[in-house]
């Protein structure tokens, strides 16, 4: 455990005065963040279904895989461009000016190809809910390498969305099919590339940066720090427990949160502000260096923060005492993006939740995947994910327009070791075991957990975010009960959720997740 009291700063100091210097927001704007915002209105197409849509011709399966390439007849190839589409019906022509999302065009492409492939194949079985029994009898591994080989000549990690999708699954189906044959017997290599994935992903380079700047991750901050301020701001002595910390961004958020209240709130002045990060060994250099820029941002504010680090070699060695706890402090325990990453570990996230019950903070916040990629029946995860990565990789499109090389850098190092991750391996190596909200509200009542409602105001500060980026028009904010779901031309792509807990819940431990 370490207390750092005086680093040095890492931000430039125009952000830092910027940030000083505003008083009329909540929150630091979007300008002291380096953004690259630009207005675009995105047209979602829905395609309608014609005479000739409606005939089965059968095509060869080379003509099927065209349709992922070059988007069937009338369609143009779709770089970045807007694309003429043409809908016809038997009394006329309307032609409509509107750009095709990723999603669209995988479900436009899965229709075709089923209409025009004369033989069964896992594709078409997977739409019809397919049983894990008949599924294992379809391993036609011969015709699968002859339909990846057609997929590579179609695919590219430099061309369009739908061609770097395919491109990085058809690599991670080929790993699978290896696997299933007896040709790949590397065992341990999904294990191994997921650490190393992790491990990159606490350090900070191009890649972790770019995904902090994500939207997604952007809404996740403001609006969960909305509703921790909410919960805390008249508080003397406020304590941030986190679970993964990585750059520590939304402190500083808190922070000039803090600041601009307790401005206009003089009687009520704040003590101070404790930030503990909960890390394991190998992420301890990477936390004292978000330590540093914390402390002294906190400096340039002089605001009242004390920062914590409380390393643990296995989580059942952490203690309520660890953490030094004052009993007039306000409590919050801050989870972005890490239960899900512990979910083959049930036994110690359960000491976890345990732990934090025991803790009992005025306020939980969790930020999670907003998708099932933990089905144990391999066609439906495949479809799940295909989906999912088709709605990421079109966003990446939209919003990294203007920094290419870290978008290839996210898709060849952080996207692809998920993909593989969840599509070539199983058992203990498939550690990409993402769950929807539903299954942690289930999970969550064990440990008398109650979902509280997201206020109006962290609703706003999410569609303030989501006003600042590129493709505004295509982010969807959605209130699901209690929750906010962040998504993508309508695809679920991340879920944030507050919670408090009830001190006489009693726990009954059950496997909530299908390994």
């Amino acid at each position: 455990m370490e207390n750092p009291t005086s680093w040095p700063f890492y931000e430039p100091e125009e952000k830092t005065s910027s940030m000083q210097e505003q008083n009329e927001h909540d929150f630091v704007t979007f300008d002291d963040w380096d953004f690259d915002v630009e207005d675009e209105t995105t047209t979602i197409l829905h395609i309608k279904e014609t005479t000739d849509d409606n005939k089965k011709v059968k095509k060869s399966l080379i003509s099927s895989l065209n349709i992922l390439k070059d988007f069937g007849n009338g369609f143009r190839k779709l770089k970045g461009q807007k694309i003429d589409v043409v809908q016809i019906s038997e009394n006329e022509c309307t032609p409509s000016v509107c750009k095709l999302s990723t999603e669209e065009i995988l479900r436009f492409g899965g229709q075709k190809f089923i209409q025009s492939t004369e033989f069964d194949h896992p594709f078409i079985n997977s739409l019809c809910s397919l049983s894990e029994e008949e599924e294992n009898r379809e391993k036609l591994f011969d015709r699968a390498i002859n339909l990846l080989n057609e997929c590579d000549k179609l695919s590219s990690k430099t061309g369009n969305p739908v061609e770097r999708l395919v491109y990085y699954f058809s690599r991670a189906l080929r790993e699978r099919v290896d696997i299933e044959t007896g040709k790949n017997c590397t065992k341990g290599l999904g294990l191994h590339g997921m650490r190393d994935l992790q491990e990159s992903l606490r350090s900070i380079n191009a890649c972790t940066i770019a995904v902090q700047d994500m939207p997604m991750c952007q809404v996740v901050k403001f609006a969960g720090i909305q509703a921790i301020v909410e919960n805390v701001e008249n508080s003397k002595k406020i304590h941030i427990v986190d679970l993964e910390i990585k750059m520590g961004v939304q402190w500083t958020i808190l922070m000039q949160a803090l600041t601009t209240h307790h401005q206009h709130n003089s009687q009520n002045s704040l003590e101070y502000l404790k930030v503990t990060a909960l890390i394991d060994v190998q992420s301890r250099t990477n936390v004292e260096e978000t330590g540093k820029r914390l402390m002294s941002f906190a400096e340039s504010l002089h605001f009242p923060l004390c920062f914590k680090i409380v390393m643990v070699k296995d989580i059942f060695d952490l203690k309520r005492e660890d953490l030094d706890i004052d009993p007039e402090e306000s409590l919050a325990v801050y989870s972005q993006y890490l239960l899900s990453n512990m979910i083959t570990q049930q036994d110690r996230l359960d000491f976890l939740m345990g732990f934090i019950k025991e803790l009992n903070p005025c306020i939980m916040i969790v930020a999670e995947v907003e998708a099932n990629l933990n089905s144990p029946v391999f066609v439906n995860r495949f479809i799940e994910a295909l989906f999912y990565h088709g709605a990421l990789f079109d966003l990446f499109e939209d919003c990294m327009k203007n920094n290419e090389s870290t978008r290839k850098a996210m898709e060849e190092e952080v996207m692809w070791h998920g993909i593989r991750n969840i599509v070539a391996n199983e058992g203990e190596e498939r550690t990409m075991r993402h769950v929807t909200i539903e299954l942690w509200r289930e999970y969550f009542k064990q440990f008398g957990m109650e979902e509280m409602k997201m206020s109006n105001s962290s609703l706003y500060q999410a569609k303030t975010v989501v006003e600042k980026f590129c493709g505004k028009n295509s982010f969807t904010l959605e209130m699901n009960e209690n929750f906010v779901t962040i998504g993508w031309k309508g695809t679920p792509l991340n879920s944030l959720s507050a919670w408090k807990f009830h001190k006489r819940s009693t726990f009954h431990r059950a496997n909530y997740f299908t390994l």
